[in-house]
């Protein structure tokens, strides 16, 4: 084995748990969780994340692709695994082998499943989306009828549940999502007889969060389960209490003194006012640790924040410790998450990025190496 890289990426599978059960509890014991794992469990780890969500009683996954479902199954994970992107002809036979349930939007995807289905001898479920203004794939509402006359020509195959997906139910000011649900209502009330007895299914974490008559059969919790929320002013109004689950740490390579007046990294856009000591970290852009953070970002060193100096690099950065004492190679350096008494969250680190908490997590995870633990297996348990 060689020797582990500098940086690690922190998973913690209790807080996985807790999340989901906080969800649990949220919707309440008539409405099924689909635990969104795809994209590797937003850098959480698809195989451990989905793991540590079945020991807290989930029972339906969601993923992006095929490959992701196969390896679930592979993992011995049971119950039910959504293939949310859908499938091609390829796609249809491994989801048939593996007993995977593809979201369908196109005839030529139910036409695969319903030949490879029929090949295997069984009846196959498929969820069919609708887009009722996401603008991205899924049915639009005047095809929906026409499309399940083609669905019932296939024996092979039956319709096990209908989704959608609300583009803007994250935003403070939001009228639209209500006039999308009631869209979909209406579809689903001109196919009454359909609709008796399948999933049906709107909601994504912000959903759930503000609206309850949204829940229907299902929610499908993304952001939530991973210790965040899908926008900050959520969180003030949030029935939830989430535990963040990842962290980010690497290690000192070098303290060094330098002088005022030097500039600092490629293009001196910092130069120091002062004498100033620099830790310089092992975590650059090829990490996910982005180079747009440049004059923005802070770490955590001693548990006291340290502002990253000059332009962050490929593989390096600097942090200014000046004001801390005491800090030298080999340190821990945090630049997600908690040590001592300071904490950095994903939230904050997007708005250094321009971007949003789901792509910090993604980034992130997939950049580095992932260490998993279980803060659930710490707390001893009184004996009897």
């Amino acid at each position: 084995m060689g020797t582990p890289s500098w940086n690690r990426v922190e998973i913690d599978r209790g807080a996985l748990r807790h999340n989901f059960r906080q969800v649990r509890k949220l919707v309440g014991a008539d409405v099924g969780i689909l635990a969104v794992v795809k994209a590797d469990a937003y850098g959480h780890g698809l195989v451990p994340a989905a793991r540590a969500f079945a020991e807290a009683g989930a029972d339906s996954f969601g993923v992006a692709e095929v490959e992701e479902g196969v390896r679930l199954r592979q993992a011995g994970i049971t119950g039910q695994i959504v293939i949310m992107l859908g499938v091609d002809r390829q796609g249809a036979a491994e989801a048939v082998a593996h007993d995977l349930t593809p979201v369908v939007y196109t005839m030529e995807a139910v036409e695969a499943l319903a030949e490879q289905a029929a090949r295997a001898g069984c009846r196959k479920g498929v969820q069919l989306k609708v887009d009722v203004g996401m603008g991205r794939f899924g049915l639009p509402p005047h095809e929906l009828e026409p499309f399940l006359v083609g669905l019932r020509r296939f024996p092979s195959l039956y319709l096990a549940g209908i989704a959608s997906h609300f583009p803007k139910a994250d935003a403070e000011d939001d009228t639209i999502t209500e006039e999308q649900y009631r869209v979909f209502q209406e579809l689903l009330a001109e196919i009454q007889g359909v609709v008796d007895g399948r999933i049906i299914h709107t909601a994504n974490s912000a959903t759930l969060l503000r609206y309850p008559e949204m829940r229907c059969d299902l929610v499908r919790p993304g952001i939530s389960l991973y210790g965040c929320y899908p926008a900050e002013w959520l969180q003030q109004a949030s029935a939830l209490d989430l535990r963040p689950v990842m962290r980010f740490a690497t290690t000192v390579l070098q303290v060094k003194e330098v002088p005022a007046g030097q500039g600092i990294s490629y293009g001196h856009r910092y130069v120091t006012d002062r004498p100033t000591r620099l830790a310089v970290l092992p975590v650059g852009y090829a990490d996910g640790y982005l180079r747009r953070m440049t004059g923005k970002a802070a770490v955590l060193l001693a548990g006291q924040r340290a502002p990253v100096r000059g332009m962050i690099c490929m593989n390096a950065c600097m942090a200014d410790v000046t004001e801390i004492p005491g800090v030298k190679a080999g340190d821990e350096a945090v630049l997600l998450g908690r040590q001592g008494a300071g904490e950095i969250r994903a939230e904050e680190i997007a708005r250094w990025s321009d971007t949003i908490n789901y792509e910090i997590l993604c980034l992130f995870g997939s950049c580095n190496r992932q260490v998993h633990h279980d803060s659930e297996e710490s707390v001893i348990q009184p004996g009897c």
